[in-house]
């Protein structure tokens, strides 16, 4: 049974910086896929960044090079480094994984607020 876990959440600052990762266990341990979302509250889920084993990486439009992801296929760990971060970042952030036959994963999620 595939396992994806996040750590790194908390809170910070106007402008501070964050980083996330996520574990994965169990499985094959094969990810053609390794992302980040996040849902603030009242808002649809969306993309924060995506990256391919095929070397694409996506970021959502309102990153505007804060972030930045990165990933270790050999541990199957994703990481999201979040800089200059602001109020409206404040939002439950999951990891997901996704095998090259499409199987999804999810986290269960870690918790940014970023406040004064």
């Amino acid at each position: 049974q595939v396992q994806l876990v996040e750590s790194g959440g908390g809170l910070v600052q106007p402008g501070g910086s964050l980083r996330l990762s996520c574990t994965a266990s169990g499985g094959a341990g094969i990810y053609s896929l390794m992302a980040w979302s996040r849902q603030a509250p009242g808002k649809e889920r969306e993309t924060v960044a995506e990256s391919w084993t095929r070397g694409e990486i996506i970021y959502g439009e309102f990153v505007k090079g804060r972030f930045t992801i990165s990933t270790d296929h050999f541990k199957n760990v994703v990481y999201l480094q979040m800089n200059d971060l602001e109020p409206e970042d404040t939002a439950v952030y999951y990891c997901r994984m996704a095998t090259p036959h499409a199987e999804e994963y999810w986290g269960k999620g870690t918790l940014v607020t970023v406040s004064s």
